[in-house]
């Protein structure tokens, strides 16, 4: 049967996820696998988020809160905004769909990175739009660059910040300087701060995106439940964006997009400060173990790091090391849908986790020639 499809449809490639801890045992038929490749929270999701959800599985046959009345409220004490100003999304990727789809008309634009998050792109095309790229430059948003390529159909800049899959960041002083340009010359444009990985960086020079809002009001954070809080399997992610604005995306939310447990997860999970310091700690410890590590190999590694994970450019066909680890029971992540060819993500684990990665590929790399430049 032959159907009409609309070419920005017929044209998208989907999203590669992370490969499964499941389907790589039984590929490979391995017992222990070690997944070190989606920036997954290794000490797994807080007690008192498992807690919450267990109480909540008795009202699994009503409807969940299509507007989050509970959750708000929590995140809008944590961050100092009102209610008014979230909207809660079925993790952030969700959000950055209800963005463009919310602001960015037809014949209109949205700015991104390449080289930087793709769920970006794959958002904007989704929608029909067009997505204007500026390439990273020494892996790090350029954004002189990305204020050149504003135009009067430019509605939304996408910043990945930190930046995945690099771990870059843009600081402070780039940023107002950013902003600035873009209040001057582009008013009517929404700077949108993508920071699902904020809770680990550890630079002074890192920008106070809810503080900054007060002087630029066209800022959008972007946060999510997914990486630090160890809530991936649940989908919880949010904007915090002018409450004016905010009352739009919830008029193209569909009701229903946060589910009981998935919402009652993060209230437990927004209550207990002793699991994320004890993820902190933990990436503090791991991070300098393993780019020490990475760094005794011939590998280079994109420095510095505000992550949880670090790009890594191994010198050999990244598919071919992706799947040689994945034979000795790591999975990390190939970048070539990021136009990266021979590089790798990898997300920092327990230390026996890490220690089985520098392993393996300290063992791929002796294995695999280099590309010949």
């Amino acid at each position: 049967m032959r159907f009409p499809i609309p070419d920005n449809i017929e044209t998208l490639r989907p999203y590669v996820p992370g490969k499964p801890l499941g389907e790589v045992q039984r590929e490979y038929g391995l017992s222990e696998v070690v997944k070190l490749a989606s920036n997954e929270n290794p000490l797994g999701p807080s007690p008192r988020a498992l807690a919450a959800m267990q109480s909540a599985m008795g009202d699994l046959s009503l409807y969940p809160d299509a507007s989050c009345f509970e959750l708000k409220r929590a995140l809008a004490e944590k961050h100092g905004v009102t209610p008014a100003e979230i909207v809660v999304g079925n993790g952030s990727e969700q959000l950055i769909s209800l963005l463009v789809n919310t602001f960015v008309a037809p014949g209109d634009e949205a700015l991104i990175a390449r080289g930087s998050f793709i769920t970006y792109s794959l958002a904007i095309a989704a929608a029909g739009r067009r997505a204007i790229e500026v390439p990273l430059r020494d892996w790090r948003y350029d954004l002189p660059a990305m204020a050149r390529a504003i135009t009067e159909r430019t509605r939304l800049v996408f910043i990945a910040n930190p930046d995945n899959p690099s771990g870059t960041i843009v600081t402070e002083s780039e940023l107002l300087a950013f902003l600035e340009e873009v209040r001057e010359k582009h008013p009517a444009l929404l700077v949108v701060m993508d920071e699902a990985y904020v809770d680990y960086v550890e630079s002074p020079l890192y920008p106070d995106t809810l503080a900054l809002r007060a002087i630029h009001p066209n800022l959008v954070a972007l946060r999510t439940f997914s990486k630090s809080l160890g809530l991936a399997g649940v989908r919880v992610g949010y904007a915090i964006l002018d409450a004016w604005l905010a009352g739009y995306v919830e008029r193209v939310r569909l009701p229903f997009n946060v589910s009981s447990l998935a919402q009652a997860a993060a209230l437990g999970a927004l209550g207990d400060v002793e699991h994320l310091e004890a993820t902190r700690a933990l990436n503090r410890t791991e991070k300098p173990f393993v780019l020490r590590g990475l760094r005794a190999l011939d590998v280079t590694v994109v420095e510095p790091v505000e992550g949880n994970f670090a790009l890594v450019d191994t010198h050999r066909p990244g598919r071919e090391v992706f799947e040689a680890l994945l034979r000795r029971g790591v999975i990390a992540r190939p970048l070539l849908n990021y136009g990266m060819p021979t590089a790798l993500r990898v997300t920092f684990g327990l230390r026996e986790q890490n220690e089985r990665l520098l392993a393996a590929l300290a063992d791929v790399l002796a294995a695999v020639p280099r590309v010949k430049n």
